[in-house]
């Protein structure tokens, strides 16, 4: 009787553990975000939405380049661009009419396209990505670069009228990222590549005029997809996701995978990668038979992903007290990965 009773009782537990297992993976996992690329520096579409209300290309480098001034690269500077395998010495100025072309659509407003000439000269000085062999790579691992069949005249005009400006902090050229939008806002580098040292250029700012496609996004998948996208750090059987901790934007910069065995630690960009996220600004939200419950975030950010609203910008249209020009002229500087 005893070992009836005692085999009834395992098959119960077994069915309701099934039960559980089954009703676990028919989840759905809800990810609501922002913005699109690392958010450090520069946003493009941040930088359109400011050129479109009036602000010249000096404010807006100011706004996003914190403290910065414009000052002159030196003459005659050639930049080591990596392309099939080998490396190719183009002028400087050449360089970045190739760039822009490829980085902004030409449609744009000249102050945007100013904006993004000043940018990526300043980078091509500063990427140092050949680690001495070459300065940069042809695309986004440095910067799009697709040569002089990529030029065109709203883009030519922009590198001709800032030939030779770059973006200095303290007399030295100050490394300008830049990426597609920002959400809303924009990230402290330390906090979008763990590990990197602070620079006071580098700080997250509002973006109140960052409206492209990717200014607000959603996605789901499924349990067992999350669990498949994060094969090796769940433990057991994936039961959801903590964040942990948020930089200012508040892009996620640590997190938690839960499992049934327990935790594991994670960055905001593993994450992002894991799941082919847009941005690690994500909020996570649990669909299931109980209904729709956000996730744990001990970040203290707000428990839904915000949505920004346009707010004074703190610079002028006429150009920030920052970005005033200097006639030195600037080598060398310092880079982390973009």
């Amino acid at each position: 009787m005893a070992s009836t009773y005692h085999r009834t009782f395992v098959l119960g537990v077994f069915a309701v553990l099934c039960l559980w297992g089954t009703a676990a993976q028919a989840a759905t996992l809800i990810i609501v975000g922002a913005g699109d690329g690392h958010g450090v520096g520069m946003s493009q579409d941040g930088a359109l939405g400011y050129a479109q209300h009036g602000y010249s290309y000096q404010a807006i480098l100011s706004h996003y380049y914190t403290g910065t001034a414009i000052g002159q690269a030196p003459p005659k500077t050639r930049v080591r661009v990596l392309m099939g395998g080998k490396v190719h010495r183009v002028a400087l100025e050449s360089y970045v009419r190739g760039v822009v072309a490829a980085e902004m659509s030409p449609q744009w407003p000249l102050a945007a396209l100013e904006a993004q000439a000043v940018a990526s000269r300043t980078y091509a000085l500063t990427a140092h990505a050949g680690e001495g062999k070459f300065d940069v790579f042809a695309d986004t691992r440095s910067q799009v670069y697709r040569g002089k069949a990529a030029e065109t005249p709203a883009t030519n005009r922009a590198v001709a009228a800032t030939a030779g400006q770059i973006v200095t902090y303290a007399g030295r050229p100050a490394i300008t990222y830049f990426f597609a939008s920002s959400g809303g806002s924009t990230e402290s580098i330390q906090n979008a590549w763990p590990g990197s040292a602070p620079e006071p250029w580098l700080r997250g700012v509002p973006d109140p005029f960052d409206a492209g496609p990717l200014h607000a996004w959603r996605t789901s998948l499924s349990f067992a997809a999350a669990a498949k996208d994060l094969r090796g750090l769940v433990r057991g059987d994936f039961r959801g996701i903590e964040v942990l901790k948020r930089g200012v934007s508040p892009r996620i910069v640590s997190a938690n995978i839960l499992g049934t065995k327990g935790s594991t630690p994670v960055s905001g960009n593993e994450l992002a990668a894991r799941f082919g996220l847009f941005d690690t600004w994500a909020y996570f939200t649990v669909h299931d038979s109980h209904g729709t419950h956000a996730e744990p975030d001990h970040s203290g950010a707000p428990a839904a992903a915000p949505t920004p609203t346009p707010s004074p910008p703190p610079v002028s249209p006429g150009g920030g007290t920052s970005a005033s020009s200097s006639s030195s002229q600037i080598t060398g500087g310092t880079t982390v990965g973009r």
